[in-house]
């Protein structure tokens, strides 16, 4: 079904133990000794501030339930690519790459720890999902940006995608207030 939705051909991928790697990084399966290094990078105001999906507080309860109920079931479920960010010291960050349905094709996030920003790993890690679901066939790659987030706006134009467009009042703010999102694509053209 995936296959159908998303344009990939995954019949010959492991997507449980998937591994991507580039220069500088590994991008792996969460595994249960991540949950620490995913609770502590979840305290950062800025990572809350553009993650309103996250909770606040971000609770050890909060991580377990991500680390093993979401990202480790994406996998197994074959719903999406949930990695750990991982450089020569360590988690640095998580990314993934989701297969829902829709025209728009696999969807990128990634978020980088506080401690390894300012390396380009989010640009990297995205690039090289981007790459990866090209790869696999995918005939198209998305992700969304707040309008407001001029870092994250920055890490997409590094990792080769292309401001589409702005979707008005697409996010969902804790306070209950709505905004914008530009809207990035790459194509296996690009």
């Amino acid at each position: 079904m995936t296959q159908q939705l998303t344009g990939l051909d995954l019949s010959q991928v492991d997507l449980a133990s998937e591994v991507v790697r580039t220069r500088r990084l590994t991008l792996r399966p969460f595994r249960s000794d991540d949950v620490d290094a995913v609770l502590r990078a979840s305290q950062d105001p800025e990572s809350q501030r553009w993650i309103s999906a996250m909770p606040d507080p971000y609770t050890r309860e909060d991580a377990r339930r991500f680390v093993e109920d979401v990202a480790m079931r994406e996998r197994s479920d074959r719903t999406g690519l949930s990695v750990v960010i991982e450089d020569g010291d360590g988690y640095a960050g998580s990314a993934g790459l989701y297969l829902r349905p829709g025209r728009l094709g696999p969807e990128i996030g990634y978020s980088v720890a506080p401690w390894a920003r300012g390396r380009g790993y989010a640009s990297e890690a995205a690039r090289a999902l981007a790459d990866w679901g090209l790869g696999h066939g995918a005939p198209r790659v998305h992700l969304y940006v707040d309008v407001r987030n001029a870092p994250s706006l920055a890490v997409a134009r590094r990792a080769g995608f292309a401001q589409e467009g702005v979707v008005r009042g697409c996010l969902e703010y804790r306070d209950g207030t709505r905004g914008d999102a530009a809207l990035f694509g790459r194509l296996a053209g690009d």
